[in-house]
């Protein structure tokens, strides 16, 4: 496999539409870019549309055969479905409704826990999809926040209880052969704004209680890969949010916390990146820093030569030295070892 296929498998992808051919962008990126992966959406932002790519069970479920159908390895195909006000398969067309984090953690059942996200992930592995962005292991250290308290994202202001209620969650998905991703790195629980908003500063809100999820989890072995937040401290890094630093991804995530699973970044299109910096060139940063798999949702703007774009800034990066190959394979393999890890899990 030469290095531009390698880089291919560093993306998970959004694309627009409900069903696809041949014809369609995503296939060319699937079959001719050797795309790792896709995200699915619920609606459209870009055009402003109550609808993307989920209609019904039946057409996710024919959406996900079809995309599979033009991969050269499987696909990961992953959503956003962590229960309560976050979630892409939604009651009104059919799907399960299940509870939020705060709701489970107020309950504080564990088997209760375990039932939820074992509804969820019965949903998923029956519509085709691998891959849960979830669950959120922020702690709720600030309630009025924006984008994790008020959605009742959190399980708890208790960095043991969230930690107690992730791994149900986590149990629970991996017997259906469903990934999990633990988010937001280093911790979004405490943030005064939303980071899909514009530029957020946790240095003065931060805690460093807000590890102790991450700690847990990877030493009990449950962590199958880490979203880093676009979440900017300045004691962690004066100059780059933790998406675009390999202080906090190299530094902090794999030397202290000695996480050696795949690294995921949160939507690149999120404004506390595009507001600071171009869409390629942030893919490269980020890739520099250490992350292993780049989310670009094509959702808040759509563009459907949109992976060819970002191959070809890698590319570049490379020829220099911004990149180093060295990081394309390091990648590529734990991307190699996340799609492993959903075979082991189907069998097992």
């Amino acid at each position: 496999m030469n290095i531009e296929q390698k880089i291919g498998q560093l993306f998970l992808l959004g694309f627009e539409g409900d069903r696809i051919d041949a014809s369609h962008p995503v296939v060319a990126d699937i079959s001719r870019r050797n795309l790792a992966g896709v995200i699915l959406f619920d609606r459209s932002l870009a055009k402003n549309q109550s609808h993307n790519n989920i209609r019904s069970a039946g057409q996710v479920k024919e959406l996900t055969t079809a995309l599979q159908g033009f991969a050269h390895t499987p696909l990961l195909v992953g959503i956003d479905q962590e229960g309560g006000k976050i979630r892409r398969l939604k009651p009104e067309r059919g799907f399960p409704a299940t509870a939020s984090a705060a709701d489970l953690g107020q309950k504080n059942d564990s088997t209760l826990t375990s039932i939820h996200a074992m509804t969820t992930a019965d949903t998923l592995q029956a519509m085709g999809i691998n891959f849960n962005l979830a669950p959120v292991v922020d702690v709720n250290t600030f309630p009025e926040n924006p984008v994790i308290g008020r959605l009742e994202r959190s399980f708890s202001s208790s960095p043991a209880m969230v930690s107690i209620h992730a791994s149900e969650w986590i149990r629970a998905h991996s017997q259906r052969g469903v990934l999990s991703c633990l988010k937001h790195f280093p911790g979004h629980g405490s943030s005064r704004c939303d980071s899909h908003l514009g530029f957020t500063d946790i240095t003065e809100t931060w805690r460093a209680e807000e590890l102790q999820p991450y700690k847990d989890l990877i030493a009990s072995g449950l962590a199958d890969a880490i979203m880093t937040g676009h979440l900017f401290h300045k004691d962690l890094d004066p100059i780059h949010p933790a998406t675009l630093s390999p202080r906090i991804i190299g530094s902090l995530l794999r030397q202290e916390l000695q996480f050696t699973g795949a690294v995921i970044s949160d939507d690149l299109q999120m404004k506390a990146i595009t507001d600071r910096y171009g869409l390629e060139e942030a893919a490269c940063l980020a890739l520099a820093a250490g992350v292993d798999l780049l989310i670009i949702g094509n959702n808040i703007d759509y563009a459907p030569n949109i992976l060819t774009r970002i191959i070809a800034a890698v590319l570049q990066a490379l020829h220099s030295g911004v990149l180093l190959e060295k990081q394309i394979h390091e990648a590529y393999a734990r991307v190699q070892e996340l799609k492993i890890k959903i075979l082991k899990n189907q069998t097992c």
